[in-house]
């Protein structure tokens, strides 16, 4: 193996926000136009955009508006604290968890009546509990989307029910559903079939069924959100796992939503694949002060890339150590990092461990003075 021995500098990465462009959607023409007013598929770890149909094209996304809503909710402090909902909020048209005046939930179970039942009552709840009302929640909404990077999109109500300023796209939903997905509880609501959640006067256990009925027909499906008026239309949101990699697929005013996302992820789970993240080459860092003069260094966490056909950018390994280190090294020290990117934007990242100890090199001391004269007397 070469040794790599690697300098630390301040700033060695220009970290894009934005998802990794590719030159034209790779798999655009042969999966073809499919039944919808728009349509993407997204590589989740990248952001890449597979297939995209009129992904710019703003239109109303109904109740999968509640992606962003339930977000909000779990990114909030205290998401176990109970209270008793707002009995303004709660009286809305549409979908709902059962919600009624005088009872307590906490804002963990709105998102999850949020995501299996669609409860409208439920987001309304959400957002007076969080921002006091529902204009200053879609502030919020807003001011999020922006952060995600949803250039085409705005929000006006937290539940999806239509008003013409209520717009996103196809391509946006997909940031969304990519961001929400790295929420772990957000994640494990919306993969679940059912869910059993406690609130009520007195609060009390009731399980509620998941919209998405993908969940049951696609085995590989993880979430996400249904969403439907008589204005939007079917609109789904959904994202399959398989061997590694995750696939987001949107569609928006799309009649036979469940068959169609089904059609692209078989259609696209074949271009990309997944790989583990390793450097090239050994990594040495020089000690001083030691009985070695460097020691090996690995990295701690295991990273893995998606490569996506018709895709020739390379992955670019920086290593983030010292000059040197200072003996003695405990074997397992943490000694810098390792950062992957492509194209700027990072991919992956993990700490550097030293692989072996490299105890402190003996230091001899000239004698001392009456030490010289007991060795005089001595001989």
């Amino acid at each position: 193996m070469k040794k790599l021995t690697a300098l630390l500098f301040a700033a060695l990465l220009t970290v894009a926000a934005a998802p990794r462009a590719l030159a034209g959607e790779v798999l655009q023409s042969s999966v073809g136009r499919v039944g919808a007013s728009a349509a993407v598929v997204m590589e989740a770890q990248t952001g890449t955009v597979l297939f995209a149909q009129d992904a710019d094209l703003r239109l109303p996304m109904a109740s999968t508006t509640k992606i962003m809503t339930a977000l909000l909710a779990l990114e909030q402090e205290g998401t176990d604290v109970e209270f008793v909902v707002d009995s303004q909020a709660i009286r809305v048209e549409g979908s709902s968890m059962g919600l009624q005046e005088g009872d307590t939930v906490t804002l963990g179970a709105l998102a999850g009546g949020m995501l299996t039942a669609s409860g409208n009552d439920a987001a309304n709840a959400a957002a007076v509990r969080i921002s006091g009302s529902l204009e200053a929640f879609a502030e919020a909404m807003n001011a999020r989307a922006a952060e995600i990077g949803m250039e085409n999109t705005h929000f006006v109500t937290p539940s999806g029910l239509d008003d013409p300023e209520h717009y996103s796209t196809a391509r946006d939903m997909a940031l969304l559903a990519r961001e929400a997905l790295k929420n772990p509880e957000f994640a494990r609501m919306c993969a679940s079939p059912r869910l059993t959640l406690c609130y009520g006067n007195p609060p009390y256990n009731r399980t509620l069924s998941n919209h998405n009925r993908l969940l049951t027909l696609y085995p590989d499906t993880i979430g996400v959100k249904t969403g439907f008026t008589k204005k939007s239309g079917r609109c789904l949101v959904s994202a399959a796992r398989r061997d590694g990699v995750t696939l987001i697929v949107v569609t928006l005013n799309c009649p036979d939503d469940w068959n169609v996302h089904q059609y692209l992820y078989e259609a696209c789970f074949p271009a990309v694949s997944s790989r583990e993240l390793l450097p090239e080459e050994e990594i040495r860092v020089p000690v001083t002060g030691g009985v070695l003069p460097d020691l090996e260094v690995r990295q701690t966490q295991r990273l893995f890339t998606v490569d996506i056909r018709g895709d020739d950018s390379p992955v670019n390994a920086t290593v983030l150590v010292p000059n040197f280190l200072y003996a003695p090294v405990l074997g397992g020290d943490i000694v810098g990092k390792i950062v992957y990117d492509r194209d700027g934007v990072i991919i992956g990242e993990s700490p550097l461990a030293a692989v072996e100890p490299v105890p402190a090199r003996a230091v001899s001391t000239p004698p001392g003075l009456w030490q010289r004269i007991r060795e005089f007397f001595g001989r």
